[in-house]
């Protein structure tokens, strides 16, 4: 499964990093503390967060997720918007809560 399939199935919005929505998803994690991502996350995995702030993107990066998305209708920064588009990786919305997408893109990844 490609980030691309669950832009679709899950009515997504892209922000941007849209090179890299032929990515593979491996899994997702849930987090909102960026050590915790760091430390725990894995490559290929989808990152639900509600923050939008740059270092989302330095994070996202390091640890190699196939995308970060952003909860409860919330809108990245303009630096992270660009760090986005420069390292390729999909930013990604949702007006719905972490618990609810998380589900959601659990079954996804499951069925497949």
């Amino acid at each position: 499964m490609t980030v691309n399939d669950i832009v679709h199935k899950l009515g997504l919005t892209v922000f941007g990093g849209e090179k890299g929505l032929d990515r593979e998803i491996t899994g997702g994690y849930v987090s909102d503390l960026l050590s915790d991502v760091m430390g725990n996350a894995s490559e290929g995995d989808v990152w639900i967060t509600l923050q939008t702030h740059k270092n989302v993107m330095a994070v996202a990066s390091l640890k190699e997720v196939a995308a970060v998305i952003l909860v409860k209708g919330l809108k990245p920064d303009d630096d992270t918007l660009a760090q986005s588009n420069e390292e390729g990786i999909p930013l990604l919305g949702t007006e719905l809560e972490a618990f609810d997408v998380a589900g959601k893109l659990y079954a996804l990844i499951k069925s497949k």
